[in-house]
């Protein structure tokens, strides 16, 4: 509207340094000062985490725990604990809840994004809110986040990266390209190990060298992926804050095998029968998803988890399988059984297809099938009518 100022953007960032670790000392305090390395048992187990000790002698996570022993032989080694990390995320989490509803976590990692934009006349400035949600998390739960205030996601993870494992730093509005120009590019998030093995060969390290090519130059370089690093070099990100879960924003199915299994027969008649039931909600909400998310859980306590991107809102059972399927496939990438899968359906938007004027009766009848397997659901309990695709037929072990 013309007189009314826009808002200044302001996200915070907040990280807990080495989350797993900084749980598992919450829980024993003998840990406090000794080194600490965080990894499922087996021949070819990797590290899942490590504490900062650990990693000052060389530790990194997804390093072979047979050689991370022999860098660190004082290491305590400990089983990865998910459920206790979750539990730990979601009262962290509870506490930016207080000061806005645009909370946008990854999940087990410590990290988490709010959006306070508007929020300061409430609750004072950015950098006031940040300071009492740590102080309140020291107090409350025993855990230190760091955290930076930015007017973007990139910049705000780039400053905590920056004053990693304690600090604080708050970049001014409008300051964005010059403080990521001296940064450099392997601390910038999204660009990946081959595309900087790709500059380093050109003696390119920071941003600020990397700006020196125009887009098409870029492209040349790194291909399809140009765009994206031409805007990160130039502190540059539009994408929001997410709402993380709950309010009816996602629908979200879990499934636990009764038995660990390496059988994709198995496995993929469970992921289906999970997205016949999310495609059953999304029907009845009148919704469509966006992005299919699926979480794998290995019997030996680590996860994978891996997203599909849609170009449209849908929720028809064979679509969001489709997308599943996808989707798991590139989360189950070890050789080890599987014990628990959740899926979930995300940026829910209103399912509004325009019908086309000559319909193919070929695209009508999955949606026919869908709406009538709906109806003898609904009447006749969930377990009355069940398609084929669900059932595990024999197959295979995984290899």
């Amino acid at each position: 509207m013309e007189g009314v100022p826009s808002l200044e953007k302001r996200v915070i960032h907040l990280n807990i340094a080495d989350f797993a670790v900084a749980v598992e000392r919450v829980v024993d305090r003998r840990l406090k000062t000794r080194p600490v390395i965080i990894a499922p048992g087996g021949a070819r187990a990797v590290v899942y985490d490590m504490s900062d000790e650990a990693y000052r002698d060389g530790v990194r996570k997804g390093m072979l725990v047979g050689r991370a022993k022999r860098l660190v032989r004082t290491a305590v080694l400990l089983p990865p604990r998910l459920d206790l990390y979750e539990r730990a995320m979601r009262a962290f989490s509870a506490y930016m809840f207080r000061y806005s509803p645009r909370v946008e976590h990854g999940g087990v990692d410590g990290h988490a994004f709010l959006d306070v934009t508007g929020t300061a006349r409430l609750f004072g400035p950015p950098q006031d809110v940040a300071r009492r949600i740590r102080l309140s998390v020291r107090e409350g739960i025993r855990l230190d986040p760091i955290w930076a205030v930015a007017g973007n996601k990139l910049v705000a993870k780039v400053a905590t990266r920056l004053v990693k494992p304690y600090g604080e730093y708050v970049v001014a509005d409008g300051e964005e390209e010059r403080f990521i120009a001296p940064v450099r590019l392997s601390l910038l998030p999204g660009i990946f190990p081959p595309e900087l093995a790709r500059l380093r060969e050109l003696n390119i390290s920071i941003a600020r060298e990397a700006r020196r090519f125009s887009p098409c130059q870029l492209e040349v370089l790194l291909g399809r992926r140009a765009p994206a690093i031409y805007e990160k070099v130039r502190g540059i990100d539009n994408s929001p804050v997410l709402i993380a879960g709950g309010g009816g924003r996602v629908v979200e199915e879990e499934y636990t095998f009764t038995e660990d299994t390496s059988d994709d027969a198995v496995a993929e008649a469970a992921l289906y029968r999970c997205m016949e039931r999310i495609g059953t909600e999304l029907r009845r909400r009148g919704a469509g998803a966006r992005k299919v998310i699926v979480l794998v859980g290995y019997c030996d306590g680590l996860r994978a988890e891996r997203s599909i991107l849609l170009k449209a809102a849908v929720s028809a059972n064979g679509a969001l399988f489709d997308a599943a399927l996808c989707a798991f496939r590139l989360a189950w990438g070890r050789r080890v059984r599987i014990r628990h899968l959740r899926i979930t359906a995300e940026r829910l938007a209103p399912s509004a297809e325009q019908l086309e004027l000559f319909a193919d009766a070929r695209q009508e009848r999955p949606a026919a099938l869908d709406a009538a397997v709906d109806a003898l659901r609904q009447r006749f309990g969930a377990s009355a009518v069940g398609l084929g695709r669900g059932l595990p037929a024999p197959a295979g072990r995984r290899n």
